[in-house]
């Protein structure tokens, strides 16, 4: 597999994803669905296969208007940082020592091979989950799987019980998986702050002489 493009070539002639794709059309004439139409596909466009070096794996999108824009975590500069984000921001700052001041735009990363893909591309407006039994999670373990085979090294960071149990598709032994439990403000406290997982990620692309990652923005725009 060379490319997303490809990828999902294949994808569309399969009934599952046909019919996913008739019910979030449904969805999109009939009610207000998050992320724009035009974002749904935003982590694959953002970070093509090759360049997927580092994996972070979300749950469904934002579900308030104007927050969701087809990257796990991720929300527009202008909006109010959401909680796990906060959460996240604080772990890089204390792993890396210093003080991470920065909008919610994760842009920056997926353009760097961080591939923000969350559980379910879709959500219903105030409906947390209501397209999680639409097909989805058939795309994601195919998704895994196209990663799990590719021959350049690359980092899982599965945060959560949902994520953690996607490691049983990671097999092959180039790759690296890290695990903890999830930035929420419920489990922050629990093992994701200090986890070291940001810092880690970077020793282990650094010792397979892949680019690592700038995961403070400012840091990644000086280099631009």
């Amino acid at each position: 597999m060379e490319t997303w493009n490809e990828f999902f070539d294949k994808e569309r002639e399969l009934p599952y994803y046909q019919q996913m794709h008739a019910k979030v059309m449904e969805e999109y004439k009939d009610r207000v669905i998050y992320p724009p139409y035009h974002d749904i596909l935003n982590a694959f466009k953002l970070t093509p296969l090759k360049s997927a070096n580092v994996i972070i794996i979300g749950q469904d999108p934002y579900h308030e208007k104007g927050q969701a824009m087809g990257l796990a975590f991720s929300v527009p500069k202008d909006k109010e940082l959401p909680p796990s984000l906060k959460n996240i921001y604080q772990e890089i700052g204390n792993e890396y020592h210093q003080e991470v001041n920065q909008d919610g735009d994760l842009t920056y990363l997926a353009k760097q091979g961080v591939l923000l893909l969350n559980r379910t591309l879709t959500v219903r407006e105030h409906q947390a989950n209501s397209h999680q039994d639409y097909g989805y999670d058939i795309l994601l373990m195919h998704v895994m799987e196209v990663l799990n085979k590719e021959e350049s090294p690359k980092v899982f960071l599965l945060w959560g019980s949902f994520a953690i149990s996607l490691r049983k598709y990671i097999t092959n032994p180039k790759h690296l998986i890290l695990t903890s439990p999830h930035p929420s403000p419920l489990s922050a406290y629990r093992g994701f702050f200090g986890n070291n997982h940001f810092v880690k990620a970077n020793e282990f692309l650094r010792k397979n002489n892949l680019t690592e990652i700038k995961w403070i923005k400012k840091d990644y725009l000086a280099g631009q």
